[in-house]
Protein backbone atom coordinates (compact mmCIF):
# COMPACT_ATOMS: atom_id res chain seq x y z
CA UNK A 1 0.00 0.00 0.00
CA UNK A 2 1.32 3.58 -0.92
CA UNK A 3 0.90 6.14 1.57
CA UNK A 4 2.48 9.55 2.16
CA UNK A 5 2.19 11.91 5.09
CA UNK A 6 3.44 14.82 5.71
CA UNK A 7 4.30 15.97 9.31
CA UNK A 8 4.03 20.06 10.31
CA UNK A 9 5.92 20.74 7.27
CA UNK A 10 7.08 24.08 7.35
CA UNK A 11 9.47 25.81 4.88
CA UNK A 12 11.18 29.18 4.79
CA UNK A 13 12.78 30.74 1.66
CA UNK A 14 14.82 33.49 3.09
CA UNK A 15 12.31 35.39 5.26
CA UNK A 16 9.32 34.06 3.46
CA UNK A 17 7.71 31.02 4.64
CA UNK A 18 6.13 29.49 1.80
CA UNK A 19 4.56 26.28 3.60
CA UNK A 20 3.14 26.62 7.29
CA UNK A 21 3.12 23.14 9.53
CA UNK A 22 1.39 21.34 7.15
CA UNK A 23 0.40 17.74 7.82
CA UNK A 24 -1.57 15.56 6.27
CA UNK A 25 -2.22 11.86 4.69
CA UNK A 26 -2.20 10.12 1.45
CA UNK A 27 -3.10 6.81 0.39
CA UNK A 28 -2.89 4.85 -2.93
CA UNK A 29 -5.94 4.63 -4.84
CA UNK A 30 -7.46 8.09 -4.21
CA UNK A 31 -7.30 11.58 -5.80
CA UNK A 32 -6.36 14.21 -3.82
CA UNK A 33 -6.57 18.03 -5.16
CA UNK A 34 -5.14 21.07 -3.97
CA UNK A 35 -7.10 24.27 -3.77
CA UNK A 36 -5.89 27.92 -3.55
CA UNK A 37 -4.83 30.42 -5.41
CA UNK A 38 -1.72 31.35 -6.63
CA UNK A 39 1.04 32.15 -4.24
CA UNK A 40 -1.16 29.56 -1.93
CA UNK A 41 1.61 26.58 -1.91
CA UNK A 42 0.13 24.35 -4.34
CA UNK A 43 3.36 23.53 -5.92
CA UNK A 44 5.89 23.97 -2.84
CA UNK A 45 3.58 21.53 -1.46
CA UNK A 46 4.22 19.29 -4.62
CA UNK A 47 7.56 20.46 -4.95
CA UNK A 48 8.23 18.88 -1.24
CA UNK A 49 6.20 15.32 -1.82
CA UNK A 50 8.62 14.99 -5.29
CA UNK A 51 11.62 15.29 -3.30
CA UNK A 52 12.52 18.55 -5.35
CA UNK A 53 12.72 20.58 -1.91
CA UNK A 54 13.44 19.39 2.12
CA UNK A 55 11.40 21.40 4.30
CA UNK A 56 12.74 23.66 6.97
CA UNK A 57 10.91 21.88 9.74
CA UNK A 58 9.14 18.58 9.73
CA UNK A 59 8.77 15.74 7.26
CA UNK A 60 7.81 13.68 4.26
CA UNK A 61 8.12 10.19 4.47
CA UNK A 62 6.60 7.70 1.67
CA UNK A 63 6.17 4.32 2.79
CA UNK A 64 7.10 5.14 6.03
CA UNK A 65 10.50 6.30 4.43
CA UNK A 66 11.72 10.10 5.09
CA UNK A 67 12.73 11.79 2.10
CA UNK A 68 15.74 13.29 2.61
CA UNK A 69 16.81 10.93 4.94
CA UNK A 70 16.00 7.73 4.34
CA UNK A 71 15.72 8.42 0.67
CA UNK A 72 16.22 11.28 -1.89
CA UNK A 73 12.98 10.41 -4.28
CA UNK A 74 9.86 8.09 -3.85
CA UNK A 75 10.88 5.31 -5.80
CA UNK A 76 7.68 5.30 -7.72
CA UNK A 77 6.78 8.51 -9.02
CA UNK A 78 5.93 10.13 -12.36
CA UNK A 79 4.88 14.39 -12.33
CA UNK A 80 4.33 17.38 -14.36
CA UNK A 81 5.37 20.66 -12.69
CA UNK A 82 4.51 24.16 -14.27
CA UNK A 83 5.57 23.96 -17.66
CA UNK A 84 6.95 20.94 -19.28
CA UNK A 85 10.53 21.02 -21.08
CA UNK A 86 11.90 18.44 -23.63
CA UNK A 87 14.64 18.42 -26.25
CA UNK A 88 13.60 20.24 -28.85
CA UNK A 89 14.81 18.89 -31.98
CA UNK A 90 13.72 15.67 -31.05
CA UNK A 91 10.08 13.92 -31.55
CA UNK A 92 7.53 13.32 -28.91
CA UNK A 93 8.34 9.50 -29.20
CA UNK A 94 12.39 10.04 -29.11
CA UNK A 95 11.81 12.09 -25.67
CA UNK A 96 9.79 9.67 -24.18
CA UNK A 97 11.95 6.75 -25.50
CA UNK A 98 15.27 8.77 -23.91
CA UNK A 99 13.61 9.75 -20.52
CA UNK A 100 12.48 6.22 -20.44
CA UNK A 101 15.86 4.61 -20.67
CA UNK A 102 16.78 6.11 -17.59
CA UNK A 103 15.24 3.24 -15.49
CA UNK A 104 13.80 0.93 -18.07
CA UNK A 105 10.43 0.56 -16.60
CA UNK A 106 8.42 1.23 -20.22
CA UNK A 107 8.66 -0.51 -23.24
CA UNK A 108 8.05 0.49 -26.55
CA UNK A 109 4.66 -0.61 -26.59
CA UNK A 110 3.59 1.20 -23.30
CA UNK A 111 5.15 5.01 -24.47
CA UNK A 112 3.51 4.34 -27.55
CA UNK A 113 -0.03 3.87 -25.94
CA UNK A 114 0.58 7.11 -23.78
CA UNK A 115 0.94 9.05 -26.57
CA UNK A 116 -2.08 7.87 -27.73
CA UNK A 117 -3.75 8.30 -24.91
CA UNK A 118 -3.13 11.85 -24.38
CA UNK A 119 -4.58 12.39 -28.03
CA UNK A 120 -1.19 12.51 -29.95
CA UNK A 121 0.32 9.91 -32.43
CA UNK A 122 3.43 8.81 -31.67
CA UNK A 123 4.54 7.93 -35.17
CA UNK A 124 3.91 11.80 -35.83
CA UNK A 125 8.04 13.03 -36.91
CA UNK A 126 7.26 17.11 -35.72
CA UNK A 127 10.27 17.91 -33.37
CA UNK A 128 9.55 19.05 -30.09
CA UNK A 129 10.23 22.71 -30.68
CA UNK A 130 7.55 23.18 -33.22
CA UNK A 131 4.71 21.90 -30.87
CA UNK A 132 1.87 23.81 -30.02
CA UNK A 133 1.18 24.46 -26.47
CA UNK A 134 -1.29 22.53 -26.07
CA UNK A 135 0.67 19.70 -27.41
CA UNK A 136 3.87 19.86 -25.02
CA UNK A 137 1.39 19.85 -22.16
CA UNK A 138 -0.03 16.50 -23.77
CA UNK A 139 3.50 15.09 -23.74
CA UNK A 140 4.29 16.06 -20.42
CA UNK A 141 1.15 14.36 -19.22
CA UNK A 142 1.99 11.16 -20.88
CA UNK A 143 5.68 11.37 -19.71
CA UNK A 144 4.08 11.51 -16.41
CA UNK A 145 2.31 8.09 -16.35
CA UNK A 146 4.10 6.38 -18.74
CA UNK A 147 5.72 4.15 -16.07
CA UNK A 148 3.04 3.34 -14.23
CA UNK A 149 3.99 5.31 -11.23
CA UNK A 150 2.91 4.40 -7.61
CA UNK A 151 2.60 8.19 -7.04
CA UNK A 152 1.41 11.13 -10.00
CA UNK A 153 1.71 14.42 -9.39
CA UNK A 154 0.04 16.79 -11.93
CA UNK A 155 -0.02 20.67 -11.63
CA UNK A 156 -2.21 22.44 -13.99
CA UNK A 157 -2.53 19.10 -15.90
CA UNK A 158 -5.32 20.83 -17.80
CA UNK A 159 -3.89 24.01 -18.87
CA UNK A 160 -3.65 24.79 -22.74
CA UNK A 161 -5.84 22.27 -23.42
CA UNK A 162 -9.03 22.19 -25.42
CA UNK A 163 -12.17 20.97 -24.43
CA UNK A 164 -11.61 17.37 -25.67
CA UNK A 165 -7.84 17.60 -24.51
CA UNK A 166 -9.65 18.42 -20.76
CA UNK A 167 -11.88 15.67 -21.15
CA UNK A 168 -8.68 13.19 -21.89
CA UNK A 169 -7.27 14.51 -18.57
CA UNK A 170 -10.18 13.86 -16.86
CA UNK A 171 -10.51 10.14 -18.38
CA UNK A 172 -6.53 9.13 -17.58
CA UNK A 173 -6.67 10.76 -13.77
CA UNK A 174 -9.87 7.83 -13.42
CA UNK A 175 -8.32 5.47 -15.50
CA UNK A 176 -5.07 6.03 -13.27
CA UNK A 177 -6.89 5.92 -9.84
CA UNK A 178 -8.45 2.62 -10.80
CA UNK A 179 -5.33 1.37 -11.23
CA UNK A 180 -4.14 2.05 -7.74
CA UNK A 181 -2.04 5.06 -8.01
CA UNK A 182 -1.89 8.08 -5.77
CA UNK A 183 -2.93 11.31 -7.49
CA UNK A 184 -2.20 14.45 -6.66
CA UNK A 185 -3.98 17.35 -8.57
CA UNK A 186 -3.97 21.00 -8.95
CA UNK A 187 -6.49 22.56 -11.25
CA UNK A 188 -7.79 26.30 -11.52
CA UNK A 189 -11.01 24.80 -12.74
CA UNK A 190 -12.73 24.29 -9.55
CA UNK A 191 -15.74 22.19 -11.23
CA UNK A 192 -13.32 19.94 -12.07
CA UNK A 193 -11.18 19.19 -9.20
CA UNK A 194 -14.41 18.64 -7.40
CA UNK A 195 -15.22 16.17 -9.76
CA UNK A 196 -12.24 14.29 -9.83
CA UNK A 197 -10.63 14.12 -6.36
CA UNK A 198 -11.84 12.07 -3.52
CA UNK A 199 -10.43 14.47 -1.06
CA UNK A 200 -9.67 18.03 -1.35
CA UNK A 201 -6.77 19.96 0.57
CA UNK A 202 -7.23 24.25 0.25
CA UNK A 203 -5.09 26.03 0.64
CA UNK A 204 -3.89 29.80 1.84
CA UNK A 205 -0.63 31.24 2.54
CA UNK A 206 1.37 28.01 2.99
CA UNK A 207 -1.63 26.73 5.13
CA UNK A 208 -4.08 23.93 4.64
CA UNK A 209 -7.04 25.24 6.05
CA UNK A 210 -9.58 22.73 4.47
CA UNK A 211 -10.42 19.33 4.67
CA UNK A 212 -12.55 17.91 1.79
CA UNK A 213 -13.55 14.92 1.77
CA UNK A 214 -15.80 14.28 -1.29
CA UNK A 215 -16.76 11.07 -1.31
CA UNK A 216 -18.73 11.60 1.94
CA UNK A 217 -20.37 14.79 0.45
CA UNK A 218 -21.52 12.91 -2.46
CA UNK A 219 -23.00 9.60 -0.29
CA UNK A 220 -24.85 12.31 1.68
CA UNK A 221 -26.21 13.55 -1.33
CA UNK A 222 -27.33 9.72 -3.12
CA UNK A 223 -28.68 9.69 0.42
CA UNK A 224 -30.89 12.28 0.69
CA UNK A 225 -32.19 11.55 -3.12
Amino acid sequence: MVRIELDKVTKRIRKNTVLHEVTLKMHEGRIYGLQGVNGSGKTMLMRTVIGLIRPTEGSVSVNGRILGRDMEFPESIGFLLENPAFLGQYSGYENLNMLAGIKGRALTGQIKDCIRAVGLDPEDKKKYRKYSLGMKQRLGIAAAIMEEPDIVVLDEPTNALDESGVRLVQDILRREKARGALVILSCHDIGILRELSDEIFRMEAGRVVEHICLNDERQEEGGDA
